[in-house]
């Protein structure tokens, strides 16, 4: 993402960089998809708004979280945490969220589109090895709630249209 300089640390990963640069691309999807969680969590409106509203708002914390681990990580490695809206809007890796729907119905489909893509992003990293083990399973765990959270939204999907 950025290649910045390491800081000085005694952590002997011998692949800093390269995961550092993976952890600050996770950091900047998963703020920005929880950013667009929340614009969804605010602004739904239809049948079934108050189960939607409160598991938005439950995804959107635990992708707070996951934010602020591999954050921490990143550092960890003598890295730096690249968490800035600027730096957010410049490489978040899926299309800007619409700022013009309400129903839950299409709210849904948006949010399913970008947590398939950063879930499948995250599970390509790990299944790739790109970044160090210890990453790779902070990542793994990230990659079992996305899928789960995609599930959850596409569950909502009525089919039978």
């Amino acid at each position: 993402m950025n290649n910045m300089r390491l800081h000085q640390t005694l952590n002997n990963e011998k692949r800093k960089q390269e995961s550092v640069d993976i952890l600050n691309q996770m950091l900047t999807d998963f703020l920005a998809l929880a950013l667009v969680t929340k614009q969804a969590h605010w602004n739904i409106r239809g049948l079934n708004f108050i189960a939607v509203h409160e598991m938005l708002d439950s995804f959107h914390e635990k992708l707070l979280d996951y934010a602020d681990t591999v954050a921490e990580r990143a550092v960890q490695l003598g890295g730096t945490a690249l968490g800035t809206a600027e730096i957010i809007t410049l490489n978040v890796s899926f299309e800007a969220y619409p700022g013009d729907i309400y129903s839950i119905e299409k709210h849904l489909k948006e949010l399913q589109i970008r947590y398939a893509q950063v879930a499948n992003t995250v599970r390509e990293v790990i299944q790739e090895e790109k970044a160090d083990p210890d990453t790779i399973d902070i990542l793994t765990a990230a990659s079992e709630d996305l899928d789960k959270f995609l599930w959850f939204i596409e569950a909502h999907e009525n089919r039978e249209k």
